[in-house]
């Protein structure tokens, strides 16, 4: 069943003869005539019985009417909703690293809500190569994580770069250099975190190489933290969503590098007005304008 064969059912109807629904299809009526046959023998019944040099619908062709209707003013619909000028609309299923999600995502959902209320978003977290197999297999629209790889039928662009603080209660003592961290219990996410890497590769330039215990949690690891039972290397957005009351300080180090942080989508989804109404809304507020704020010289031990 093809959609040009409902609208020549639906337009032969609607004229009352195979001659003017030519006219009005711009197709020549023994076309009209075969694409029909054709549909009728598909549905196994007659859609219109002749009356004189006419054309009236049959009682199978009443019930097929109102679908055949349904269904042009759907592909319609489908048509406007990807249109350059659509307005964002539908479900939009975003992925994102737990850092973002906790950390620069909650502000921009609610404003994202607010602009577009018509769309239904859905934002879930994970690891990052678990969400890019989703949006390979088209199980998210997008996904943010913080690595830069090549990835067949993927294409990504820079949403915004994360500056690393690492923190620890004041009771630690000051944190100046990587030999400070020497006999503390040092937590980070499990193996394959971007931070966690970023931090081992900072302590191997430095000539060390501490035990690390996983936690798979922020709020656990600024929990930990806070109690003072150890350090960790945080990106600033989780620095700033728990900075007030968290009972730490945060230390900066112009030798641990910002990390990337990229949205990836599917090279074959095509236009998504709602997925990129979102990667612009995160342009527009995060990408090369992270606000940072100053660190007090407490915070600043270190620099």
């Amino acid at each position: 069943m093809e959609l040009m064969q409902i609208r020549m059912f639906k337009t032969v109807h609607d004229t009352g003869s195979i001659a003017r629904a030519a006219e009005v299809l711009h197709y020549v009526p023994s076309n009209i005539t075969a694409r029909i046959k054709a549909l009728e023998a598909e549905l196994g019944v007659p859609l219109f019985h002749r009356r004189g040099r006419g054309l009236v619908i049959s009682p199978a062709g009443e019930t097929f009417l109102p679908y055949a209707t349904q269904m042009l003013a759907l592909a319609e619909a489908s048509r406007q909703a990807l249109a350059p000028s659509a307005k964002p609309s539908g479900r939009l299923r975003i992925g994102a690293i737990e850092s973002s999600a906790s950390g620069r995502l909650p502000r921009f959902l609610a404003q994202y809500h607010a602009r577009y209320p018509e769309v239904t978003l859905e934002l879930s977290t994970g690891t990052w190569s678990q969400m890019l197999d989703d949006v390979l297999n088209h199980r998210l629209d997008g996904a943010i994580v913080a690595v830069d790889v090549e990835r067949p039928h993927l294409r990504r662009t820079l949403m915004y770069q994360e500056d690393l603080l690492l923190i620890g209660a004041p009771s630690l003592g000051p944190l100046r250099s990587a030999a400070d961290l020497v006999g503390k219990a040092v937590f980070m996410w499990p193996e394959g975190c971007p931070y966690r890497a970023a931090l081992e590769h900072w302590l191997q330039a430095q000539g060390h190489k501490l035990p690390i215990v996983g936690i798979g949690s922020y709020g656990a690891i600024v929990s930990c933290v806070s109690a003072g039972t150890g350090v960790s290397l945080v990106p600033r957005g989780i620095y700033e969503q728990y900075r007030q009351g968290a009972g730490w300080i945060g230390h900066e180090f112009a030798d641990l590098k910002a990390v990337d942080n990229l949205f990836y989508w599917h090279e074959g989804a095509g236009r998504h007005p709602a997925r990129e109404a979102f990667v612009q809304m995160l342009r527009d507020g995060l990408a090369g304008n992270v606000q940072v704020d100053s660190l007090s010289t407490a915070d600043a031990a270190g620099t």
